[in-house]
């Protein structure tokens, strides 16, 4: 392993492993036993039934928005070991701020598809009431805060959450997952400078996947890597093979343990690869080759999960297509759910969660909406 130490100003010294961490190679075999995490064939089973189920779901609602049933879908298509391996090395009472392709750490801690659905319509019972966007879901009893579209916006909140943590006491750790793009953002360096000088139990796990959008990883740095930014604020930087669920749950359960230590944040790279387009709205074959996604198909990270299993005695075909078969009943399930309810919240979700109650001037401005409509029909009411 190639290891450069940096030494600052006060004399402290910090690790940049430029090493990519792996357990698995391309076809499930261990390479590295020193670092297997210790599963369980319970938990073998749950990583993998959570991978698939993320892998079908982004097939089947990719669909539906293609026949106009949603207006908008973002798929994780390779990437699903980056947040499902994060989200099983951490405990249940640590915070997850996610970008939008981590749906899949939700659905590992118990995220219900009916609730996943509702929010994807927007409907009556969508729980964020119809103000996000499709696949920006918020789970309060999950730790699960709400997604943000601005890029690297929810950085510092993760941060921010984590210090709490410190001046309260108690160990929970605050993980923020971003892509390479928000690197190249101010809040990213204002971050990182933050949670190195407090301390913060923080874990920034930057998942680069090749593309910002149509912008390439190489047009964001001109370093060699993306986790060397470590040492420049005084943090340990790591770079992990993304698709490998058993390495990612190794480099972040180190990171959390350090941080709950008292030791402060640590910069995780993880190394993947977007295959799919940015979201529905994106046409990948403008500003990219069309094999380079094609080459990554050999390390995809169900696969190599699957065949680490299967060597394990934690999964057989029975089993799998016992799996497949249960993730298409729950999908239809929960569409025929979402699709029955009303098609929008209530009107009067508009003033709520603004302050702790009501307000009689949020109180009069709905009275009057609601007079407009009554006199005009729903669909003519004016707007503004």
């Amino acid at each position: 392993m190639t290891e450069r130490r940096s030494a600052d100003y006060t004399g402290r010294r910090h690790p940049v492993k430029l090493e990519v961490i792996r357990v698995l190679d391309d076809y499930g075999q261990v390479v590295h036993p020193e670092r297997e995490p210790t599963l369980t064939g319970d938990e073998l089973r749950h990583l993998y039934r959570t991978m698939l189920l993320v892998r079908v779901l982004d097939e089947r609602m990719l669909r539906l928005q293609r026949q106009g049933r949603m207006g908008f879908y973002l798929t994780s298509l390779g990437e699903e070991a980056t947040h499902i391996g994060a989200a099983h090395a951490l405990r249940l009472g640590d915070w997850l701020y996610p970008a939008y392709r981590e749906i899949g750490a939700a659905l590992h801690r118990g995220y219900p598809l009916r609730t996943f659905m509702c929010q994807l319509f927007g409907n009556a019972e969508d729980p964020v009431k119809g103000r996000q966007m499709p696949v920006h879901h918020s789970v309060r009893r999950l730790n699960f805060v709400s997604v943000s579209s601005p890029v690297g916006s929810h950085i510092p909140h993760a941060v921010g959450t984590a210090w709490a943590a410190k001046l309260q006491k108690n160990d929970d750790v605050a993980v923020a997952f971003f892509g390479d793009g928000a690197t190249s953002t101010p809040t990213f360096h204002v971050s990182m400078a933050f949670a190195a000088l407090k301390k913060a139990p923080a874990i920034l796990l930057c998942r680069n996947n090749g593309w910002a959008i149509s912008v390439p990883a190489s047009a964001q740095t001109a370093s060699r890597t993306f986790a060397q930014k470590a040492v420049a604020y005084g943090m340990p930087g790591v770079l992990v093979d993304g698709n490998d669920v058993l390495a990612m749950i190794h480099v972040v359960a180190q990171a959390a343990a350090r941080a709950r230590a008292g030791e402060g944040p640590t910069l995780i790279e993880a190394r993947t690869y977007r295959r799919g387009a940015h979201s529905s709205s994106d046409d990948p074959s403008k500003y990219r080759d069309p094999e380079e996604p094609r080459e990554w198909e050999r390390r995809d990270p169900l696969e190599r999960l699957r065949k680490y299993a299967q060597a394990r005695g934690a999964l057989d075909a029975a089993f799998e297509a016992g799996t497949r078969k249960e993730i298409d009943a729950e999908i239809d399930d929960a569409l025929a759910y979402a699709e029955s309810r009303p098609p929008k919240p209530p009107l009067a979700s508009l003033v709520e969660d603004v302050y702790g109650e009501v307000t009689p001037r949020l109180r009069e401005e709905l009275a009057a909406v609601e007079a407009e409509i009554a006199k005009h029909g729903p669909k003519r009411a004016p707007h503004g």
